[in-house]
């Protein structure tokens, strides 16, 4: 796993808000991550022991990828992967910050010729708000512009807001929140299978349409830096969890979140 960070590396995510790692699993890496992804997703899918947005598999969100979050809750081998501190090791050096918590894992596996992803931000989704959060994208096939590779407009993380759209038919949504974006120009980030897609959780992203008829499989982690705070939202909480928390409290329960990597101190 090519997890060392360089310098020119965390400046290069910092000024844009995104990096694409090539290579960042060898062969032999890449080839366990798609075995446990797939016996996780379809263990999830048969079992429904968990959240998947395939209940109504006919919806237009349910067409833009089959979604399967916290996967590592109920499949030891996709735990025994997300629980690598190389990996948040990584995330750490390029966010900047000491330590990193796992906010939610998640498969997104777009199907063939499958809707697109609509223009969001991740951040203000979730229970927190950073400016520091952080998601790795790892690419288990090629993604291309034919098949639906991400795409970003770099430097939104630094302005963007706590304000969102939602993922649906109207790919352009984000656009009525922040028009000023609109004269942006986008920049895909297709990569070979095997590389890491890091973003920030505050820049502005999609994914066109899968236009073939194979899957473009990807798995994802997000990461909320050592420290965050409760801002009132339920998100992926356990509902015990989310009811003890108030506003403002350290969000750092060590099973719902948790710490994957700490800068050691002297």
């Amino acid at each position: 796993m090519k997890y060392q960070i360089t310098k020119e590396q965390a400046e290069t995510y910092r000024e844009n808000g995104y990096i694409v790692i090539e290579d960042f699993l060898d062969a032999d890496e890449l080839e366990h991550w798609r075995v446990i992804t797939e016996d996780a997703v379809h263990q999830r899918l048969v079992e429904r022991n968990g959240r998947t947005n395939q209940d109504n598999p006919e919806d237009y969100y349910s067409q833009v990828f089959v979604q399967c979050v916290r996967l590592a809750d109920t499949h030891q081998g996709m735990a025994d992967l997300m629980m690598d501190a190389r990996l948040g090791e990584a995330a750490a050096t390029l966010a900047g910050v000491d330590g990193v918590r796992i906010w939610h894992d998640q498969a997104l596996f777009k199907q063939p010729y499958g809707n697109p992803t609509a223009w969001h931000l991740d951040n203000p989704y979730w229970s927190f708000y950073s400016r520091d959060a952080l998601s790795i994208w790892v690419a288990l096939d090629r993604a291309t512009l034919a098949n639906g590779c991400l795409w970003y407009l770099p430097g939104t993380h630094k302005v963007a807001r706590y304000d969102n759209s939602g993922i649906g038919e109207n790919i352009a949504s984000l656009f009525k929140v922040y028009p000023e974006w609109m004269s942006m120009r986008a920049v895909p980030a297709p990569c070979a299978a095997g590389s890491a897609v890091f973003h920030n959780g505050l820049i502005a992203h999609g994914a066109g349409a899968n236009m073939t008829p194979k899957p473009r499989r990807a798995m994802t982690c997000a990461y909320m830096p050592d420290g965050s705070t409760f801002n009132g939202q339920q998100n992926v909480l356990r509902d015990d969890y989310f009811g003890s928390l108030k506003l403002n409290d350290v969000i750092d329960d060590p099973v719902q979140v948790p710490l994957l990597w700490k800068r050691r101190t002297r």
